[in-house]
């Protein structure tokens, strides 16, 4: 027992423990940046079919053949309204791979923090050791008319060891309000980034594309990204469409 309560171990068990820790939220982390990545592909790779479906409606109607055309384009507007599925998760996804990427420098900077107490706190418990050992050796002694002076030059090691502890503290604790100040700090920049960005959502800059909540994709770290099913463009939108399509294919044709 005295062994595992050895204050030695203990504090090496925790260090361990906190690398551990750091390592699996990082593998975490890693994984939130490769479910970022797919839906980056998967929407550049809409972004890429709706443009060639475009061009594809474009030759049919060069061609004259307006069914074709207009069968291209519905095709298109169905893939327009998953682009702007994907680009609602791409954001939400940016925004927590950046969360988890300061959440990882903030247990970076705790561990190294608890790692320089541990080395500190076991350096302490080598001099209450010693100490110990001295007052054992003073306490063995047998003279009688020196045992005072032993005694009170024991009060006052001991009394010394307890300032100089007292000191530590409070130094410890000036140093770590100002490292948690520097924290806030550092989150109240983050906040005010964030509420700038709100205030572009708002109106104040171009305004987002509003999608559906059925139309939302969930990310799961770790997990595969759901991609909500496009919603079916009515006729008379996709009519539109194909004439304004038309008007600029004749202008360029009345161009050349």
């Amino acid at each position: 027992m005295n062994r595992l309560e050895d204050p030695d171990m203990m504090l090496d068990q925790a260090r361990r423990d906190m690398q551990e820790s750091l390592v699996q939220n990082r593998e975490r982390a890693v994984q939130a940046i490769t479910q970022k990545n797919r839906l980056q592909g998967m929407l550049a790779d809409a972004e890429k079919k709706s443009a060639q479906l475009e061009q594809q409606a474009t030759m049919a109607l060069k061609q004259g053949n307006r069914d074709l055309a207009r069968q291209f384009m519905r095709e298109k507007s169905n893939n327009d309204a998953v682009i702007e599925s994907l680009r609602t998760s791409h954001a939400q996804a940016l925004q927590t791979v950046e969360a988890v990427k300061i959440a990882i420098k903030r247990q970076e900077e705790e561990v190294r923090r608890k790692t320089a107490e541990a080395l500190a706190m076991k350096a302490q418990w080598k001099q209450a050791q010693i100490q110990n050992s001295i007052s054992k050796a003073l306490e063995g002694l047998t003279f009688e008319n020196q045992l005072d002076t032993f005694n009170a030059a024991a009060d006052r090691i001991k009394d010394a060891q307890a300032e100089a502890l007292a000191r530590q503290e409070m130094q410890s604790e000036s140093v770590q309000g100002k490292i948690m100040a520097m924290q806030d700090q550092a989150m109240d920049y983050q906040a005010e980034e964030e509420l700038q960005k709100l205030e572009e959502r708002l109106g104040m800059r171009p305004k987002a594309v509003e999608v559906q909540p059925e139309q939302t994709v969930a990310l799961g770290v770790g997990g595969d990204v759901p991609t909500a099913p496009a919603a079916e463009v009515s006729l008379s939108e996709v009519d539109k469409q194909l004439e304004e399509l038309e008007k600029r294919i004749q202008g360029h044709e009345k161009k050349g």
